[in-house]
């Protein structure tokens, strides 16, 4: 493998939370975790369903990769730490975090209950907070610096009719701005990746009609589809030593959507 193949990566150890997918899915974070893995980084799979988990890490190792599977809810302190405890004992240090969980929140603040409201804050942006909070102190110990991305969306800049998801994706954006500046003297790196209208198994369990999906490619200028690779690659870019002299930035993945499409897409 060349270095141009590994993108700096090979030798790395990353954690993806999120990287498990339904079935043989290719969601943003399992697609990600694979291509980490494909340049050669070391990859715990994190996940709530420890089936999927396994799934994913299966898949990396069909390809010959590395990758272990681990279960948490990074929204538990205790969880958060343990995960990072794993990757660091299992690989001996730790160079990449992909904050890849979120769930929606729809509706309007006089439509919303408060409780609600409080947990998607609390999947959406306290889970990248407390991950990132354990993950920092390893990188700076086991790798002397590393590379973080946030997942965020464009309903952060677009917002729909999803408030409470649109509010807590675009606290994502600023705390990924807030961290870029407190860590870029230990040498990591914090970046984010706004998604567009991808099709994920997250999206296809609802079902959406083929009028949904067609709709959702005539809302961006290229006119077509994206996947959960398209994220996945745009991730793997921002954790890479070809990203070096980037940080604090925003990446919108959307074929741009975000240029056009005012309108929430129907399903």
């Amino acid at each position: 493998m060349t270095e141009r193949e590994d993108f700096g990566l090979a030798g790395k150890v990353a954690i993806v939370t999120g990287g498990g997918a339904a079935d043989d899915g290719i969601g943003n974070g399992r697609a990600a975790a694979i291509l980490l893995a494909r340049a050669g980084a070391k990859v715990l799979v994190v996940d709530l369903d420890r089936e999927r988990a396994a799934r994913t890490v299966a898949m990396i190792e069909a390809e010959g990769g590395a990758a272990a599977p681990f279960v948490a809810d990074v929204t538990d302190e205790r969880q958060a730490s343990a995960m990072v405890a794993e990757a660091v004992g299992r690989f001996g240090r730790l160079d990449c975090l992909d904050n890849n969980v979120g769930i929606s929140g729809p509706g309007r603040v006089t439509e919303v209950a408060p409780e609600q409201w409080r947990r998607v804050m609390q999947v959406n942006v306290e889970s990248m907070f407390i991950a990132s909070r354990y993950a920092i102190l390893a990188m700076k110990e086991t790798a002397g610096g590393g590379a973080i991305v946030n997942v965020s969306s464009i309903s952060a800049l677009r917002p729909r009719g999803l408030t409470p998801y649109s509010t807590s994706k675009g606290a994502v954006i600023a705390l990924t701005r807030a961290m870029a500046v407190d860590h870029g003297p230990d040498g990591i790196r914090v970046n984010c990746v706004a998604p567009g209208p991808v099709y994920t198994p997250m999206v296809y369990s609802r079902q959406m009609s083929p009028a949904g999906r067609e709709a959702r490619c005539r809302a961006s200028v290229l006119g077509i589809e994206g996947t959960g690779w398209d994220i996945g690659y745009a991730v793997r870019f921002l954790l890479s030593a070809e990203a070096r002299y980037i940080t604090g930035q925003t990446l919108v993945v959307d074929g741009g959507a975000t240029l056009v499409g005012p309108a929430r897409a129907p399903e």
